[in-house]
């Protein structure tokens, strides 16, 4: 549980730099967007190709992977659902409530989380390939679609097909795939971009503290919490009902259930920001996901860790 504290302590540290900066003026006002953008359409995808290029797309279809996917697809699902009916939310800010609700921290949280509670940093690795391959582009080519352009879907489509994290993501598959070598010259500049990407997301997000209330009124604190939930406690419920439903043994429960109870992942606010959209949604629903994550983890560890 050590482990698990020394995550959290990470990212608010780095978050509480962030928001420092900001409070003595080191970045003021719209500066903060220069360094999301860096992030964004450099850092990113240099993290994204490093990742991709290591892995092994055939765990892609564990067991552990499709039910904690599934829950995803789920959750969202229902915040699609009650965002129609109750929030009456646009595109974009349904579509990143509903990532809010099932896109989770599998990297800098998942990293700890995988370690030091499942005993294996393994069992992360790849919901972090579903999220990159599968559920990023998605949500981004949806994004895209939702910038005004008047030439229609298609051009919006091909707009988000050229999209640096895209490209990234599958230009690292691709590698994957076919085993295919990248010179130590190519790869060690790309490796160190890439190490500066969760810095940069997390910097900014604290950046974008500066000046706000978290959950005021006025600003969705319906939808905010109706995220928050779903995230939290909706879908770890949901992925050990499936789980269990499913004959799954009992450690690999534990393992669908403790993955699914990681918060949102700060890239859905990188997502945000760089769009213009949802912002204040995303980053209340991260703030208070990461917090309230803690608790549930370590809740699930005394009920089901045992098993």
């Amino acid at each position: 549980m050590f482990g698990v504290l020394q995550g959290f302590a990470l990212i608010l540290g780095i978050i509480g730099a962030g928001y420092l900066a900001a409070r003595f003026r080191v970045v003021e006002g719209e500066q903060r967007r220069v360094l999301n953008n860096v992030a964004f359409y450099v850092a990113t995808p240099a993290l994204l190709f490093t990742v991709l290029h290591d892995s092994d797309p055939s765990i892609i279809v564990s067991p552990v992977i499709l039910i904690t996917s599934s829950a995803a697809l789920i959750v969202a699902g229902v915040f699609i659902l009650v965002s129609r009916l109750g929030f009456r939310r646009d595109l974009a800010e349904t579509t990143l409530g509903a990532t809010c609700a099932g896109y989770v921290n599998s990297n800098n949280l998942g990293l700890p989380v995988a370690v030091y509670i499942l005993g294996d940093a393994a069992y992360v690795a790849p919901l972090l390939l579903v999220q990159l391959v599968v559920f990023a582009p998605a949500v981004l080519a949806i994004l895209e679609t939702t910038r005004g352009n008047q030439r229609g879907a298609l051009v919006a489509l091909g707009r988000a097909a050229s999209n640096p994290v895209i490209i990234a993501s599958v230009a690292g598959l691709l590698f994957a795939l076919f085993s295919l070598p990248v010179p130590a010259l190519v790869l060690g500049p790309i490796d160190m971009l890439g190490s500066a990407a969760i810095p940069m997301v997390l910097l900014s997000f604290g950046m974008s503290l500066r000046g706000q209330r978290m959950l005021q009124a006025g600003t969705g604190r319906a939808a905010v919490f109706t995220a928050s939930g779903l995230k939290v406690l909706a879908m770890p419920l949901v992925a050990w009902l499936l789980a269990t439903a499913f004959g799954m043994p009992a450690h690999e429960v534990f393992v669908a259930t403790t993955i699914a109870a990681l918060p949102t992942a700060q890239n859905v606010y990188n997502y945000a920001a760089t769009y213009r959209r949802g912002e204040t949604l995303v980053r209340d629903t991260v703030f208070l996901t990461t917090f309230a994550s803690l608790p549930v983890i370590a809740l699930i560890a005394w009920l089901l860790g045992g098993s």
